[in-house]
């Protein structure tokens, strides 16, 4: 705890000039011809596969927990993927961002569009069920070609970065609210706003269930069943996916019928196997160097340890 108050929160501490300078290294990297950032964003990932040994580890145990199905030499070529797919999402993320000259919108062909606007025409509020694909910003522009939206999300703890993130989907997004701030999320629902909302990651045990996610117990916080309940939303799936050539593609689910249900267990382990349907499409983009199943039931080992 002590280092986490020791972090820098003045944006002009000389302890971020370092991040000062990575960001300006970013703006330049965003400003390169948009095949180019991909192809060197590939590099990167085929670079980390060697160099980001602590993330590969994640990742090689993620699968192995979720993909027991595939051989250990089908599993290492998935991660080797998943790797590749995220060296291409950070530099992504600095086109995304920085530059405003390309037109993502010729690259992208969408599907289900018309749930979120049967959904918006009867003045209802939309609760974007998001999922933490790696091409999150880059989706995030594509969604602002058809409408702004709101994103929920956690601060993050360099202001220089939060400064970048909140700045770099300013131009889409109506509001980035604080994932801890449940009033104002309810709020902009009942004014019919549409909301992306992610709850696909371990954000610890408070206020959360342990339900499968690909067959492992996952704890899920249970958030998303108030939300929808509080803000009268329509709960619509929201997947993004980069597709070969640098184009992409961003599919809207049909509105989760009965939700939620009054039971907040049932509903949670419903919101994972819809993320995970999602998943199995193209699971190489999913965020699998995330801990997400770092908390486990009582009795039951950390699997990353």
């Amino acid at each position: 705890m002590g280092r986490r108050r020791n972090r820098p929160t003045d944006p002009k501490d000389p302890r971020l000039w370092p991040t000062r300078a990575g960001l300006a290294l970013f703006w330049l990297i965003g400003q390169l011809p948009w095949d180019w950032l991909l192809a060197a964003g590939r590099g990167l990932g085929r670079l980390g596969w060697y160099l980001a040994r602590a993330r590969r580890r994640v990742t090689l145990v993620n699968l192995k927990l979720c993909f027991p199905e595939l051989s250990e030499q089908e599993r290492t070529a998935l991660a080797r993927r998943v790797m590749t797919s995220t060296g291409e999402a950070l530099l992504e993320m600095a086109g995304a961002f920085h530059n405003r000259r390309i037109d993502l919108g010729q690259r992208l062909s969408v599907s289900g569009l018309e749930h979120l606007e049967a959904a918006r025409a009867r003045g209802q509020g939309v609760l974007l069920l998001g999922m933490h694909f790696n091409s999150i910003d880059v989706g995030s522009r594509l969604l602002g070609k058809f409408f702004r939206f709101s994103v929920v999300y956690r601060p993050n703890d360099n202001p220089l970065l939060d400064k970048l993130i909140t700045e770099g989907r300013g131009t889409w997004v109506n509001h980035s609210v604080d994932r801890n701030d449940l009033r104002q999320t309810v709020r902009l629902l009942r004014q019919g706003e549409v909301v992306w909302y992610a709850p696909d990651q371990d954000y610890g045990t408070r206020h959360a269930v342990y339900v499968p996610f690909f067959g492992v117990p996952a704890a899920t916080i249970t958030a998303t069943s108030r939300i929808a309940k509080m803000g009268k939303a329509a709960v619509i799936p929201c997947a993004h996916y980069r597709l070969p050539g640098g184009r992409y593609q961003i599919e809207f689910g049909a509105p989760l019928e009965d939700f939620p249900s009054g039971d907040d267990e049932a509903d949670t382990a419903r919101i994972n196997r819809t993320v995970e349907h999602y998943v199995r499409k193209h699971p190489e983009q999913y965020l699998w160097v995330h801990k997400r199943f770092k908390h486990q039931p009582p009795g039951q080992p950390n699997p990353y340890r």
